[in-house]
């Protein structure tokens, strides 16, 4: 799929209990009850929203990357509840080297249900097959065992420490690589 349709025509995913679609300016409470959670900013580059408007600004860029098809980023939501609970996205996208990275922030109700792995499958298997992706990444602070897990069961790899790899926060942090490439998932 040329990458002009997947960014102009992005999908909505369906796991058995995920709809994963674009997040709209509706969702704006909902994020917000995640993203002023200090528990859940503590291991993410961003600080905990102060305020609704912080979370007005940080969706008004994501509208901006979906109207400028910029964006492959996805909100989560929890089929059974009809309401966003966090998001996952290519981070980076690196068309010419078939990589791409993903991220993902979840609200603290929903952490160690499985969720994330679940959502983090789906996308992986959507770069793979729809982004004529060969490898895919993601990272975390070297103390966020909930993330390395959801890598884990997402079946990507562990690949290494890279010591002083990010700022974030005022200090430079430790970050433990995963990745999982093609073949690991669909095989030759």
């Amino acid at each position: 799929m040329q990458a002009e349709h997947v960014l102009e025509n992005q999908p909505v995913l369906e796991t058995e209990r995920l709809l994963l679609r674009k997040v709209t300016a509706s969702n704006a409470a909902d994020m917000y009850a995640y993203g002023s959670d200090p528990a859940v900013s503590e291991f993410v580059t961003w600080p905990a929203h102060q305020s609704m408007e912080d979370t007005r600004q940080f969706l008004d860029i994501i509208l901006d990357l979906y109207e400028s098809n910029k964006a492959v980023f996805w909100g989560i939501e929890l089929k059974e509840e009809k309401k966003l609970i966090g998001t996952i996205n290519y981070v980076s996208w690196q068309q010419n080297h078939h990589v791409g990275e993903i991220g993902y922030v979840l609200a603290r109700p929903y952490w160690a249900r499985g969720i994330m792995s679940e959502a983090a499958k789906e996308v992986i298997r959507f770069g793979f097959e729809q982004m004529e992706l060969e490898r895919i990444e993601a990272k975390c602070l070297i103390d966020n065992e909930g993330s390395a897990r959801v890598m884990q069961k997402a079946g990507m790899q562990y690949e290494g420490t890279f010591r002083k790899k990010i700022y974030i926060k005022g200090q430079q942090h430790d970050v433990k690589q995963y990745a999982i490439v093609k073949e690991d998932l669909l095989g030759d």
